[in-house]
Order: structure tokens, then C-alpha cells, then sequence
């Protein structure tokens, strides 16, 4: 090599390890004003958050208290008010092939199919007692009926009108 080719690498050389130091200074700069600045909120952390540490309960005393009571089941009963499951129908078919098939077709959990044979002890109570079962839930030596066929949403009419469907479709 020429003396000229060496003096160009060591220029050359000089200028990368430069530009390397100039980089790794500037990354570091970066972290640093970065690292000043005050982190951003996070809306959904701090929803959750607000969540977790939130009171599962809270006490009413005294005339205010009864008040807010008040307002609080209020505000419950408003709320579900619009939760009413299969849009209010009292057509016992809908909700029988929507919630009820689901075991009283294979006869899941002891629940009873639609066969007569099955249903006749059951109908010796009485419907009043078929109703209740069905509303309320019941825990028989044969199996497990949950309250309202396990969907909170349903009505009592609409149990009973399912209950009286349920009873007419027998085979």
C-alpha cells in the first residue's frame, strides 16, 4: 500500500468511529430528555385500576343513608328495566328453543323431557308449583331446575308462559 492509502483509512477511520460516538451520544440524549418528561395516563389502566380498588358494598345510616338507599335500588330497577331477555315475549316456543331445549331436550342434569311420562308427577303438584320451581329454582332427588331456567333477565310471566307451553307440548 501507499503512504497516501494509509493516511486516507486512518482519516476515514477517524470519521466513522465520529459518527459511531456522535449516534451513541445523541441515543443517550434521547433516553435522557425522555426520561424527564411525565409518563402519559393510561385511560383503560387507570379504569381498571378505579375497578379493583372500587368498595364492594356501602353503608346507609341514618335518614341520608335511607335515601341514598333508596335511590341506589332505584337506579338498579331502572337499569334492569331494559334487560328484559328475549324482548318481553310471552311466546313460550321462543324462549323454550332459545334457553330450556338446551336440557330438557337431552335431559341434562335430571331435567325432565317433553315426554308425558316424565312430566306426570311433576303435574300432579300442581302448576302453582311447577311455577314456583321454575321461578325460584329447585333442587329435587332427580336433578336440578335453576331459577328462571338460569337466565336472571327472564320475567315471571314469561317463565310461567314457557312453563304452560312446555306442559301443552307434551308428547
Amino acid at each position: 500500500m501507499r503512504n497516501h492509502d494509509l493516511v486516507f483509512l486512518k482519516h476515514f477511520s477517524m470519521v466513522i468511529v465520529f459518527l459511531i460516538g456522535l449516534t451513541v451520544a445523541l441515543i443517550l440524549l434521547g433516553l435522557y430528555i425522555n426520561g424527564q418528561q411525565e409518563p402519559e395516563p393510561n385511560p383503560v389502566a387507570e379504569r381498571a385500576m378505579a375497578e379493583r380498588v372500587r368498595p364492594v358494598g356501602a353503608v346507609y345510616a341514618g335518614s341520608t343513608g335511607a335515601a341514598a338507599q333508596a335511590a341506589a335500588a332505584a337506579a338498579a330497577a331502572a337499569a334492569s328495566a331494559g334487560q328484559v331477555a328475549y324482548d318481553g315475549t310471552l311466546d313460550g316456543s321462543v324462549i323454550y328453543s332459545n334457553l330450556c331445549s338446551a336440557c330438557h331436550t337431552a335431559g341434562a342434569a335430571g331435567a325432565p323431557k317433553l315426554e308425558k311420562a316424565a312430566w306426570a308427577a311433576r303435574i300432579a303438584q300442581g302448576m302453582d308449583t311447577l311455577n314456583t320451581h321454575a321461578i325460584n329454582g329447585f333442587q329435587g332427588a332427580a336433578g336440578v331446575m335453576p331459577a328462571k331456567g338460569g337466565n336472571p333477565n327472564l320475567s315471571d310471566e314469561q317463565v310461567i308462559a314457557t312453563v304452560q307451553w312446555m306442559v301443552d307440548n307434551l308428547k
